[in-house]
């Protein structure tokens, strides 16, 4: 038998042997949805970045925003003679420009948000797994106190007490969203540390801080990296309603949620443009965000997977 096995071996080509980030490729664009979702996103990823040089102005440059081009319909041209295709606000700013602007104020609201809240969470995640007792104890208890009260309600109250600006923001998206990460970490470095390979690297002598993040942190980036997705989408959509609501980011600072409240007072009037594109802009980075994260969750965790 073992002669046969081998000569079965031999014949198979190397090149079907797949390595393991050929078969999550593979996997992952299995699904036709999460594909379109992925290039629909890194879509708006690139345009947000090239804002500075595939926009027709810089819609929060006094000197290039004009006031007579204020309302101006999709598809009508500006005083300055380019066609605003998506139209203008109120302020007379590009609504094409000021949506890829806002886009880049959005997304690196949300990624900075959500990587911090990542880190923070994860070292407490780990501690509590780790240490155990007491210490994990308070921990938990902390981290259900703060999982017991919406994010969006948590989020605002502190805005309302630091103020305006991006700063304050991250830093209020950061302690709505920590929890998440520590519950999720913990409940996965509970299963890794009760495993074998922990107990015989605590035999041999080997440091705790090598142990948790040589071992067991390794083991317990898949469910972080579908978390991290989520919040992501999450902290965006929270970013946005603050600044709709007018505790978020100032004019100053413009993001998607600034863009949709300044066009909300003209929607009775007929001028839907101004607050319909930049929603239409973030449904799509939230969905597409989304539907990337439900993919990974199917592809690192088959056990999830309808």
């Amino acid at each position: 038998m073992s002669e046969v096995a081998s000569q079965v071996a031999a014949e198979v080509p190397a090149s079907r042997v797949e390595t393991p980030f050929q078969r999550f490729r593979s996997e992952f664009f299995e699904s036709k949805i999460a594909t379109a979702a992925l290039i629909l996103l890194v879509t708006i990823v690139t345009l947000a970045l090239l804002a500075p040089i595939i926009t027709p102005q810089n819609p929060y440059d006094l000197g290039q925003v004009d006031v007579l081009d204020a309302r101006l319909a999709p598809g009508e041209k500006a005083f300055a003679g380019y066609t605003m295709w998506l139209g203008s606000d109120g302020a007379g700013r590009d609504l094409y420009s000021a949506i890829l602007y806002g886009l880049r104020i959005s997304l690196s609201v949300g990624v900075t948000a959500g990587l911090i809240a990542l880190v923070i969470g994860m070292a407490i995640g780990l501690l509590a797994a780790y240490i155990g007792g007491r210490t994990e104890n308070i921990i938990m208890r902390i981290v259900d106190l703060q999982l017991s009260f919406p994010a969006a309600l948590v989020a605002l109250m502190l805005v309302a007490m630091l103020g305006k600006g991006i700063d304050k923001i991250v830093l209020a998206l950061v302690v709505a969203q920590w929890a998440y990460y520590a519950r999720t970490v913990r409940g996965t470095a509970l299963v890794e540390r009760r495993k074998e390979y922990v107990e015989a690297a605590q035999c041999l002598g080997l440091s705790n801080a090598r142990i948790v993040f040589r071992h067991i942190l390794p083991n317990c980036l898949a469910p972080l990296i579908v978390v991290g997705t989520v919040q992501t989408a999450s902290a965006i959509s929270l970013e946005a309603t603050l600044s709709f609501l007018g505790v978020g980011l100032p004019q100053t600072e413009p993001s998607l949620g600034v863009l949709i409240a300044n066009g909300f007072e003209y929607m009775l009037s007929g001028r839907y443009w101004i607050s319909v594109f930049p929603g239409l802009a973030l449904l799509f980075t939230v969905v597409s965000i989304n539907l990337v994260g439900d993919q990974l969750r199917d592809v690192l965790n088959p056990r999830l997977k309808k």
